[in-house]
């Protein structure tokens, strides 16, 4: 069954659960590394709830590409625009990722981001442009990057000119990092899930509609303000640390490795 709607609630549903792991794993991140407590964030359960939430939002970045470009075609059939539109809006998310590697290079310097999330975001938004009137070809590629980006964990280079794409020195340390290899891989697969289950803006599978109930609703909200949150909810949970006295003075550096 066919279903056109300007706004689909499962995909707002399913990122405001990305965004509740994310704050679940930053909560803890911060405990371990700010705090007193060690909640073992480097493995296990933790690790799993913060790669799940960066799988879940990068998936759906492809997911809502599509739905985006879908959209732009109804409207532009000869695609006019369409690539101003998705520059401008890569280059406005990746703007914010320069602010985070500001804000860290003048509180934190040790760890500090230079190409996290919202820098990958930015430039997959740019770079998948090409690849949204595809299918099956995102699939396959998709799963390639995935692929090919996991062998270059295990290559080192003397320098971190090409850290954007995954490789870089042994001792790399940085809070947030999502190079191209392989976590492009994982839009494109989202692409391929979008254009595959919502071809011309159009959901082709039945769900019943549950968007109003409280709690779907609240999470279908925090999924809209997806990016609002993400710049705002570290500060906030650092912040309450602070006056529950959570934070350890002497235990300040933190970060990946």
């Amino acid at each position: 069954m066919r279903h056109s709607d300007p706004r689909f609630w499962e995909i707002d549903f399913l990122r405001g659960n990305a965004i509740i792991l994310m704050l679940a794993f930053h909560l803890l991140y911060d405990l371990n590394y700010l705090g007193r407590y060690d909640t073992g964030i480097k493995d296990g359960f933790e690790l799993f709830v913060g790669r799940g939430a960066a799988i879940l939002f990068i998936f759906l970045v492809g997911v809502s590409l599509t739905l985006s470009y879908s959209r732009h075609i109804e409207q532009h059939p000869d695609q006019r625009g369409a690539c101003w539109k998705y520059l401008k809006r890569g280059l406005y998310i990746f703007s914010w990722g320069l602010g985070i590697t500001t804000a860290t290079w003048i509180f934190a310097r040790d760890g500090l981001i230079v190409f996290g999330v919202l820098h990958f975001i930015g430039i997959s938004i740019i770079i998948a442009y090409p690849f949204l009137k595809y299918r099956f070809w995102n699939l396959f590629l998709g799963t390639m990057i995935l692929i090919s980006g996991t062998y270059l964990k295990n290559i080192n280079v003397d320098h971190n000119w090409l850290l954007w794409m995954g490789i870089h020195t042994h001792d790399l340390y940085t809070f947030d990092y999502f190079p191209i290899l392989p976590w492009f891989g994982m839009t494109l697969i989202g692409i391929f899930v979008g254009n595959s289950l919502y071809p011309n803006h159009t959901r082709y599978f039945s769900i019943p509609d549950i968007s109003e109930y409280t709690p779907i609703r609240v999470l279908c909200f925090m999924g809209r303000q997806s990016l609002l949150i993400y710049l705002l909810h570290q500060p906030v949970i650092i912040g309450l640390m602070y006056l529950m006295g959570l934070v350890d003075p002497g235990h300040i550096t933190y970060g990946i490795h």
